[in-house]
């Protein structure tokens, strides 16, 4: 009684334009840094692809120690390259502005590193099939990065600010794009034939933390033993308000989950190798309240332990008997009989038991 309890209470959602927070932290042991791309789309047509804001990136080696840290940043390294926008060299005392290779959409568009190129061909439609043909991607050695991080793992984690509507967002390799209308990844430029999307969850949560909470897939491990393989998690959101005695109120959500596998049989359509996570949300929302349970109940059930009598406030006496003898419960559970009186007006005679 000297702790707080919490009343649970459910009731329609009404709330709108709220936005949903996604915290994410998962380890591919056998998935390059280099390749990671993280999406996001909802139901309203909305969708963040190739998201680098407030992500992050450590590159582990086979052991799962840390070899580099660094925050996923829009662009790359911009340098001086031959190749002009125009189509000729860059010469003497001329401004740089690289080539897009024909997906620029104004003429005076300027593609001055190998990712400005990647997310003009993305914003196209097209995939890079050889990045050592295009200057800056040969220049940053795009594939000599991927070929040094062989045999590395990745830890990704950081934070996703989305619509609070149902969507999906999946990790994958590859930059993605629509094509007809169809969401694709470009694995051209990896040479790769299979991608391992092993993987460990080490944190998703939907909002702030709150006292109690329960993320079911905190610790989640998936291990994958065919050549390619798409583990989906599909996720219902419930919106919770956690209201404290001191009047903090936190607006978080909880979640269940159920999961489902695909791998590489022969003789079915080859899925986009990924980690996906498909999220619905409920209607009902859950309200936890903390309240102090009032003197009156403890003093109540201190009387009845203790089988004797207690004044208190109020005028009110609590008088508690033992039940007369032989008269108990099976396994020699101590019955004991409580009557209460009062001055105070009350609608039936006592004692109550």
């Amino acid at each position: 009684y000297l702790h707080a309890v919490t009343e649970t209470t459910l009731r329609v959602d009404t709330s709108r334009g709220e936005k949903l927070r996604i915290n994410f932290d998962i380890t591919f042991p056998a998935l390059q840094c280099s390749i990671i791309s993280v999406d996001v789309m909802d139901i309203s047509g909305q969708e963040h692809l190739d998201v680098k804001h407030d992500v992050f990136k450590q590159r582990i080696d086979a052991h799962g120690n840390v070899i580099a840290t660094k925050q996923d940043a829009v662009g790359g390294m911009k340098v001086e390259k031959p190749l002009q926008h125009h189509g000729g060299r860059l010469e003497h005392n001329e401004t740089y502005c690289g080539s897009c290779y024909g997906a620029q959409e104004s003429p005076e568009q300027c593609c001055n590193s190998c990712e400005d190129v990647r997310e003009a061909y993305r914003k196209k439609g097209w995939g890079v099939s050889n990045p050592d043909s295009i200057d800056q991607c040969k220049s940053e050695g795009f594939l000599q990065t991927i070929k040094d991080e062989e045999g590395e793992g990745c830890n990704i984690y950081g934070i996703l600010e989305i619509n609070k509507v149902a969507g999906n967002f999946h990790f994958a390799p590859g930059k993605s794009f629509q094509q007809s209308n169809v969401h694709v990844h470009d694995l051209l430029p990896f040479q790769k034939d299979s991608f391992n999307l092993s993987h460990k969850i080490n944190k998703l949560s939907f909002g702030e933390p709150f006292p109690g909470v329960i993320n079911p897939l905190d610790g989640a491990q998936w291990i994958q033993h065919s050549s390619y393989g798409m583990a989906q998690y599909f996720v219902k959101v419930v919106p919770t308000v956690y209201s404290h005695l001191n009047e903090q109120i936190i607006l978080s959500n909880q979640f269940s989950v159920t999961e489902h596998y695909r791998s590489g049989d022969s003789g079915r359509v080859q899925a986009l190798p990924g980690v996906f996570f498909f999220y619905d949300l409920s209607p009902i929302k859950v309200t936890f309240t903390e309240r102090h349970v009032s003197f009156l109940h403890f003093l109540t059930n201190v009387c009845a332990i203790v089988g004797g009598c207690v004044h208190c406030f109020w005028n009110h006496r609590f008088v508690c008997l033992p039940w007369p003898e032989g008269n108990h419960q099976e396994e020699g559970t101590r019955q004991i009989h409580l009557s209460f009186q009062s001055s105070l007006p009350i609608a039936a005679e006592p004692p109550f038991e």
